[in-house]
């Protein structure tokens, strides 16, 4: 299970160090790909084949589908550590999160979000803990 946020850097040729943490938890081979609120989403080969076999499951014949599978599956691209732990994110991921130099990484259960510093700053501006309890309650959970 991915937990934890850590802030790093991606260097000009857009390669970002994934913490130790992380790298031992995403395996070998992993997957990157457009993830939702301007993000990135990185998911270990098992986790990823879990979200390609339901996107696959949606009726081709539905226009959303084909959007969804486009979005998900059309961006992705398999991924491996180099030697300094970094991975090399495409230009078309980077355009996507805005992500130029400051990111973060969270880890949020079954994935990594990857952020870039000021949309995740924007993001998490005026999120407090009342909000939280409120969301909570709407969806029927409670701590």
């Amino acid at each position: 299970m991915f937990i934890g946020e850590y802030n790093h850097s991606i260097d000009a040729k857009g390669r970002l160090i994934v913490p130790a943490k992380y790298r031992d938890e995403l395996g070998e081979h992993f997957f990157v790909t457009k993830g939702l609120d301007g993000c990135l989403f990185a998911y270990d080969e098992k986790d990823f084949s879990v979200l390609q076999e339901k996107v696959m499951s949606l009726p081709l014949s539905n226009k959303a589908s084909r959007d969804i599978s486009r979005f998900f599956l059309g961006s992705a691209q398999e991924s491996e550590f180099d030697k300094q732990g970094r991975i090399l994110l495409a230009a078309p991921l980077r355009e996507h999160a805005g992500l130029e130099k400051d990111v973060v990484l969270v880890g949020v259960g079954n994935r990594i979000e990857i952020w870039s510093k000021e949309r995740y700053d924007a993001s998490e501006e005026g999120f407090d803990a009342d909000d939280v309890a409120l969301k909570l309650e709407e969806l029927g959970l409670s701590l």
